[in-house]
Order: C-alpha cells, then sequence, then structure tokens
C-alpha cells in the first residue's frame, strides 16, 4: 500500500476559502477508482509554520498512484491548486 500525503498553504487563509478548496478536494472520492482512500483534515492550530490543509489518499501500488496523478479529475483538483495555493510538501510512503 502507498500512502499519499501533501500539506497545502493557501495564499487566502479565510476559514471560507480554506473550506472552498478542501471541498475541492473531498470531491475526488468515489471519482477516481484507484483512490482507495481520501481523508481532508483543516488546520486547528494556525501557528506560523502551520500549513492549511492535509490531503491523505491511499493507493494498493505504485501503479495506482501512477494513475491517480495523471486522471482527469485529478488534473482538475491541480489546476484549482496552482490558483489557489501559495506552497506544498509532500510525503510518500509504502506501507
Amino acid at each position: 500500500m502507498i500512502t499519499h500525503i501533501v500539506c497545502f498553504k493557501l495564499k487566502d487563509n479565510s476559514a471560507e476559502s480554506v473550506e472552498r478548496t478542501a471541498q475541492v478536494l473531498r470531491d475526488m472520492e468515489g471519482q477516481i477508482d484507484e483512490l482507495m482512500s481520501i481523508e481532508i483534515g483543516i488546520d486547528v492550530l494556525h501557528s506560523e509554520r502551520s500549513y492549511d490543509i492535509a490531503l491523505i489518499t491511499k493507493f494498493e501500488s505504485m501503479k495506482a498512484l501512477e494513475a491517480y496523478q495523471v486522471h482527469p479529475v485529478h488534473k482538475k483538483v491541480i489546476e484549482h491548486m496552482l490558483q489557489v495555493r501559495e506552497a506544498s510538501v509532500s510525503v510518500d510512503f509504502e506501507s
């Protein structure tokens, strides 16, 4: 199993903007066959080093993760994220 985690820092981190972007991420659920599970977390600490949103997704294999990366639904999400994010970091690990 591959776990793919991405943290996003948004240009506009108002509650409305964060929730709107979190919903864009949530909307991937059920639309991408390779996506086994998805969890979206919104930061509650709001410290200087905090990121605004965490995306945690799980895939059966690297091949499934690669298919997700080029899926049309995910590509639409990437378009949105390129407009709203200030920064992002990610980690992918096998378990």
